[in-house]
């Protein structure tokens, strides 16, 4: 098995979606992608995109219904993007929320550009690397880590479904870039106090000491550039080794002070990612044929829990209509699992609060 880095196929990609996007109305005036060209692995690396809008769409739940007839379009047009557009885009933000850094700086600093006005994007992106340290990239990163050590990592959990070819391959592609490269990333950069743009850079870069060592191995192992190939239980020993090396090099946690305007930029950020909330759940339910989901229903239980997290920790330190729509917009986001049986309630339940999303969704865009 060899594995091969393209940038080529994966530009190509976010042109077809920035079309499918424009044939169903969805004007997006840039598209940016999560992780830099380096870190996209083909063919097994899917490509999460983020939309840049010039304003608020005067619905956004019109919009997320516009939004996942685009992606369900753009999957059909090839089998393998079943896999390389896995899922709906991760958020969408309008250019005066980035213009006012309403945005995570951690979040924009992984950014590449897809389609759109490439100054723009690296005037944001050199701005985010500006910003000072604050207790929001300890959380961020921390929680990168938190998601993954401990044995929470499990590769039967990185769902093979729509992975038609090279399976052990692509097993061994989860144990290096699901798992040690975002500890490696995370442990970087804070380390260094620095919002690493990508994992391959975190890699390359950041090996003090006997990491060195661990990176080389590591990186071999995971790219099966020796005879026989290790298996990728082989290589998820190693990975555990490597991690534990990676986390004796992680400084504690450090109690920071939450610096002014954060408030606002949770919300922001957080509202980023309610916003394709409906295109993902309506994709999920309708898949096109041979695609599979069930998967990503499951994954929303995180994604919904970091959001209800955030936004308590938001209602405690707000006061007035901005608590009250807070602690409504939480009521939303119900704890448990997500089930291809419980999404429909959870759809129909913002259906019914609508007006309730639509506020919180536009609270604070322009």
């Amino acid at each position: 098995m060899t594995t091969t880095r393209s940038t080529t196929s994966y530009a190509q990609l976010g042109v077809v979606y920035a079309d499918q996007l424009a044939v169903q109305g969805v004007a997006a005036g840039m598209l940016t992608h999560k992780w830099q060209a380096s870190d996209l692995i083909a063919p097994h690396s899917d490509i999460d995109i983020r939309v840049i809008l010039d304003q608020a769409p005067d619905s956004w739940w019109a919009w997320n219904e516009r939004l996942a007839t685009a992606h369900h379009q753009a999957v059909l047009l090839d089998p393998v993007h079943s896999r390389l557009l896995e899922h709906p885009p991760g958020f969408a933000f309008t250019v005066s929320e980035l213009d006012q850094n309403l945005v995570s700086p951690a979040e924009i600093s992984t950014w590449s550009l897809a389609t759109g006005n490439a100054t723009t994007l690296q005037r944001w992106k050199s701005r985010a690397q500006m910003v000072p340290w604050t207790r929001a990239d300890e959380r961020f990163y921390r929680g990168i880590l938190d998601a993954r050590i401990g044995g929470r990592y499990q590769l039967d959990k990185d769902s093979t479904d729509n992975v038609h070819h090279d399976l052990d391959g692509y097993r061994r592609h989860c144990v290096a870039w699901h798992y040690v490269a975002p500890c490696w990333f995370a442990s970087a950069a804070l380390a260094t106090r620095t919002r690493c743009p990508g994992k391959s850079a975190a890699l390359n870069q950041w090996h003090p000491g006997e990491l060195e060592a661990h990176a080389e191995e590591f990186l071999g192992l995971s790219a099966a550039t020796s005879d026989p190939e290790p298996s990728p239980t082989q290589v998820l020993r190693t990975a555990h080794a490597t991690v534990d090396a990676v986390l004796r090099r992680t400084p504690h946690p450090r109690s920071l002070p939450e610096t002014p305007g954060t408030d606002k930029a949770a919300w922001t950020t957080t509202a980023g990612m309610l916003r394709v909330r409906v295109a993902r759940w309506i994709y999920y339910l309708n898949p096109p044929p041979e695609t599979v989901t069930g998967y990503l229903i499951a994954r929303e239980e995180k994604e919904l829990g970091s959001a209800r997290n955030t936004l308590s920790r938001l209602a405690d330190r707000l006061s007035g209509d901005d608590a009250s729509l807070v602690k409504a917009m939480t009521a939303l986001l119900p704890p448990g699992p997500t089930t291809a049986s419980t999404l429909p309630d959870l759809l129909a339940l913002w259906g019914r609060h609508r007006s309730v999303v639509e506020d919180f969704l536009s609270a604070h865009s322009t």
